[in-house]
């Protein structure tokens, strides 16, 4: 599956990511036609430029406001995406990275999550960074994030409350249960837009690891000036979908004949965002003849406790069971593909180097349909006609 890899060694921020991701090949009129779809109220600009930073060449992201922003809450940055023309799968992504550096602010400030003002994150060149890392890594294809652990800097830092030490408060409370260390470079390496980010889209944490096939390498450069490079590397490449003597994945299941049934649909929601592969329910009779459900999760190891957690929490449930599982899978890929309408991308599974599976992308064809005013199914034939020629055209080049 198609992968990236953040190196953190100089810390993160939101405009490095977006940096990386520019010089891993986004199209910089792609982020500036798609960011443009968000009713955001002030004018701005996005800059972006080749740099150097103590020998590594890097592309440098950086939006410039008309006038400074007005400080926003968490309602009011879910009214600016929602009311945007961005995809809904988009704007639900965009939306949880806000929640998340709500919820932590809040906490820190010991206020409730609709009392906090961002400040310095809630303007609209942090609301445009979120939006063009997650349409970034759509464009890309990226199925899988992992990212290093956080070198989030040491001393202490200037905010609107005075001196605060280095991470930040809020930063320090978004990275629970992640790698991080301060090491001796002085300055605020992450910032709460990037510390929300990884947190919110990484799959897993830590080295690298073995099944990774390096394909390409991008830097994203930050503002400062340090005494190593102030980058972020990217790894874009494939990490093999493995499995090992216990399985690479497990199965958790729970039974439950006590809760209501309007709590399934957030839970399997909860469920994905924390990494699962698949959330399924399924209708079963339990003692007494009650009538009941099945939660079952397929996960990856590395999310085992995230998944059990969020089961425990966020049900009735007292307990689940944990199977061994292994898996086989084909070889995924995305393509784009021309219709009469534009481009639509289509995933494409491949056994032993023949495609078996071809699936054109939901929301592309939705928002053709929606443009166009089009019947849905047909933008949908359409593309599934066309890449077929696009396979046969491309199985000739080869040979």
């Amino acid at each position: 599956m198609k992968s990236v890899y953040l190196d953190c060694f100089s810390g993160v921020s939101g405009n490095m990511v977006v940096g990386a991701l520019l010089d891993a090949g986004v199209p910089h009129e792609y982020l500036a036609a798609e960011i443009g779809k968000m009713p955001v109220a002030s004018s701005y600009r996005m800059i972006e430029k080749r740099v150097v930073k103590r020998g590594a060449a890097a592309c440098y992201f950086h939006v410039k406001t008309g006038r400074r922003s007005r400080k926003r809450g968490f309602d009011d940055v879910r009214e600016i995406v929602q009311g945007s023309g961005l995809a809904e799968h988009i704007k639900e992504r965009v939306i949880g990275v806000f929640a998340r550096l709500a919820t932590a602010e809040a906490k820190v400030q010991g206020i409730a999550v609709d009392k906090v003002r961002f400040h310095e994150v809630g303007a609209v060149d942090s609301i445009i960074e979120v939006a063009g890392v997650i349409l970034g890594l759509e464009y890309l294809g990226i199925e899988h994030v992992r990212v290093s652990a956080l070198n989030v800097g040491t001393g202490f830092l200037k905010c609107r409350h005075g001196l605060m030490p280095v991470p930040a408060p809020a930063t320090a409370e978004l990275l629970r249960e992640v790698p991080f260390y301060c090491g001796d470079i002085e300055g605020e390496l992450v910032t709460p837009t990037g510390a929300a980010l990884v947190v919110s889209l990484a799959d897993s944490f830590g080295p690298l690891t073995a099944g990774f096939r390096l394909k390409q390498i991008a830097y994203g450069a930050g503002g400062m000036d340090l005494p190593i490079p102030n980058v972020l590397r990217l790894y874009l490449g494939e990490m093999a979908k493995t499995t090992d003597s216990h399985g690479g994945v497990k199965i958790v299941e729970t039974n439950i004949d006590d809760m209501t049934p309007q709590l399934y649909g957030h839970v399997m929601d909860k469920l994905f965002a924390r990494g699962a592969c698949d959330v399924y329910l399924a209708p079963i009779v339990m003692k007494k003849g009650r009538p009941g459900t099945k939660i079952s999760v397929l996960v990856p190891n590395d999310r085992l406790q995230d998944t059990i957690k969020t089961i425990l929490r966020e049900t009735s449930s007292l307990g689940v069971r944990i199977l061994d599982c292994d898996t086989a899978h084909v070889k995924r890929e995305t393509v784009n593909v021309d219709t009469v309408w534009g481009k639509v991308r289509v995933k494409l599974g491949r056994l032993d180097g023949e495609v078996v599976n071809v699936a054109p992308e939901y929301e592309d064809c939705r928002g053709i349909a929606e443009m166009k005013g089009i019947p849905l199914k047909i933008v949908h034939s359409n593309a599934l006609a066309n890449c077929g020629r696009w396979i046969e055209a491309t199985s000739k080049d080869e040979l």
